[in-house]
């Protein structure tokens, strides 16, 4: 989306929060609330590089959370309002390479009719989509603004957005600035916009803090446009949840449930088969094949790939750096961390399995523990292809199981002490007994 340009406001605290983490910093399904903001900016073709941030006082932390990725960051402090903050941040707020996308070295971007889209940072559920319609519409009608709205069957505390007889927008009063009338309208501002940088620029310096908050509004912005005779658009959301904003742990949680549904409702639709949505838990960064099975009270957090045809819970944990590859199964109590777990492998009951690679065909009996921490590192365990782990063994990393091996029940096997291939180890501590007489690679616990 050549020349493209973004303001994301980030300075907020919320007193409501009642913590020391900056409000944009919490944590959704494997992103920062901010972060998921970014990432809808970044899929929607605004780069790092054309997007600012403004940040408050303590904004360290915020730029730490996204180090490395090219955005530009502008302090207000204090802060005085979303229109102050806008009117800080608007002078860093130019295209990295031009309008056209053509600019010569050295040569300043354009800035007549640039794109300028302004998004709240604590407001992690807005769609790429949703940004690439309010560009598409702002360009298409030439409007100085395109705001997003959307109709609440309980308005509350959001501003009401004001039409005028012909569709366009007169006007964004805030609840606490609202009459009766304005208050009984249903439809609502979610603070995201598409604005013709020029014409903002001419508005941000008329702003005034004379309302009940005694902060400088960016809505008076929208009012200063269209009472120029500037057109103003309105564009509803598809999904009303877009314009959630997280301003408590309440309303932290409200979205986690949103971002939940839709996480959940994507994997559906590419084939996967989740038997109870709501309680189960699946982070954005998770790759989920078709004909995977979901238990409930599932959660997959982090970089997890599930391969086709496996079976997950219910009650299982999966964390970052998982990979089950085809058919395998991973049942009740189960939790897996950084391991790889080969096709057809089973572990369906009561098993730790932590910093591990796991081939194909193996069953982990019950109560099986993966010992990788000896209290200063983590170390590895290696299970091979057929092997049979049995119920109650302690794999005391770093450690290896040959291919088609077998571990008694209870056995606790330790650092360095392999198991062969095709031999059995029983007892605390384990030895070993010899060669089994047939490789146990068919056998499988229930």
């Amino acid at each position: 989306m050549s020349g493209a340009i973004a303001i994301v406001l980030a300075a907020g605290r919320s007193r409501r929060m009642k913590g020391s983490i900056p409000k944009v910093l919490h944590p959704i399904l494997g992103r920062t609330v901010l972060g998921h903001v970014l990432d809808a900016l970044v899929a929607a073709g605004v780069a790092p590089a054309d997007t600012v941030l403004v940040v408050g006082r303590d904004g360290d932390a915020v730029r730490d959370s996204v180090g490395g990725r090219g955005y530009r960051f502008v302090v207000q402090d204090p802060p005085l309002g979303t229109g102050d903050a806008v009117r800080c941040a608007l002078p860093a707020a130019r295209p990295s390479i031009g309008v056209a996308g053509r600019a010569e070295p050295g040569a300043l971007p354009d800035l007549a009719h640039a794109d300028l889209v302004v998004l709240c940072g604590d407001a992690p559920l807005v769609s790429p989509e949703t940004i690439a319609l309010l560009l598409e519409r702002r360009r298409s009608t030439g409007a100085a603004c395109v705001l997003l709205s959307a109709r609440l069957a309980v308005p509350g505390a959001y501003g009401r957005v004001l039409r005028s007889g012909d569709g366009s927008v007169s006007a964004i009063v805030e609840a606490a600035d609202a009459d009766e009338v304005a208050r009984a309208v249903d439809e609502v501002n979610a603070g995201a916009y598409a604005f013709d940088r020029a014409a903002l620029a001419r508005q941000l310096p008329t702003l005034k803090d004379r309302n009940a908050q005694r902060e400088v509004y960016l809505t008076d912005a929208v009012r200063g446009l269209a009472s120029a005779g500037e057109r103003v658009e309105a564009v509803e959301a598809r999904d009303p949840s877009e314009v959630m904003g997280v301003n408590s742990r309440e309303e932290l949680a409200a979205a986690t449930r949103a971002m939940r549904d839709r996480v959940n409702l994507r994997h559906m639709d590419s084939g996967v088969s989740i038997v109870d949505p709501a309680s189960t838990w699946i982070d954005v960064d998770a790759r989920i094949a078709p004909d995977v099975v979901i238990h409930p009270f599932t959660v997959i957090s982090g970089d997890v790939e599930i391969g086709p045809g496996c079976e997950v819970g219910p009650f299982t944990h999966l964390r970052p750096g998982t990979v089950l590859e085809e058919g395998s199964e991973v049942g009740n109590f189960v939790e897996v961390k950084k391991t790889r777990l080969g096709s057809h492998t089973k572990a369906k009951h009561l098993a730790y399995l932590g910093d591990g690679q796991v081939g194909s065909r193996v069953n982990i009996g019950a109560g099986t523990i993966f010992a990788n921490y000896d209290g200063r590192s983590k170390h590895r365990t290696v299970v091979e292809d057929g092997a049979f782990i049995g119920s109650g063994t302690v794999l005391v990393a770093p450690v290896s199981v040959g291919s088609g091996a077998v571990t008694g029940a209870g056995a606790v096997v330790l650092a360095g002490q392999d198991v062969p291939p095709g031999d059995v180890a029983v007892g605390v501590p384990a030895r070993l007994l010899g060669r089994t007489a047939a490789s146990p690679a068919a056998r499988s616990e229930g």
